[in-house]
């Protein structure tokens, strides 16, 4: 199980037990908030995009944020493109509900967006629909692997 690797991949930095497990689904933003007892805007949702060379990209977002294409494609290139639902546990090394900045396949490039900053922690999942661990910002850089923090969001009321 993804959630296995993820925990491994902690137990290194002494943090395996942090992860925190639920009795519900964790799966959506909504889901997660309800499991935390958390405003959805905290939750660190991972947006999941085809890169380069068969490798892909993962934003990890404030939950009430969604990726704003103009700014995106301005950042990389070219327009953003949501990995299909059969490529997403291939490509993540989690299935779709359970995907996170962790333990990810060599390749895949993670970045942070800066609509996460305004929090002093965030909750990214763990590699499974029933999971998560509450990170500060600067944890959640060191822990991701992330290659920066980028501005490719538009929030709730922006056009």
């Amino acid at each position: 199980m993804a959630i296995d690797k993820v925990k491994e991949y902690f137990r290194q930095f002494g943090r395996d037990k942090d992860i925190l497990e639920f009795p519900v689904s964790s799966a959506t933003v909504e889901l997660a908030a309800e499991a935390l007892h958390t405003d959805p805007a905290r939750i660190a949702k991972t947006i999941s995009l085809y890169g380069e060379e068969g490798n892909c990209i993962l934003i990890i977002t404030a939950g009430d944020q969604k990726i704003d294409n103009s700014k995106y494609k301005h950042f990389f290139g070219k327009k953003a493109k949501m990995l299909a639902f059969d490529d997403v546990e291939p490509m993540t090394g989690h299935a779709p509900g359970g995907v996170c900045p962790f333990a990810n396949p060599e390749g895949t490039k993670v970045y942070l967006d800066v609509s996460l900053q305004r929090f002093e922690t965030v909750f990214p999942a763990c590699g499974s629909e029933n999971s998560a661990i509450e990170l500060n910002c600067s944890e959640l850089e060191k822990f991701s692997g992330s290659l920066g923090w980028i501005d490719v969001c538009k929030g709730k009321g922006e056009s």
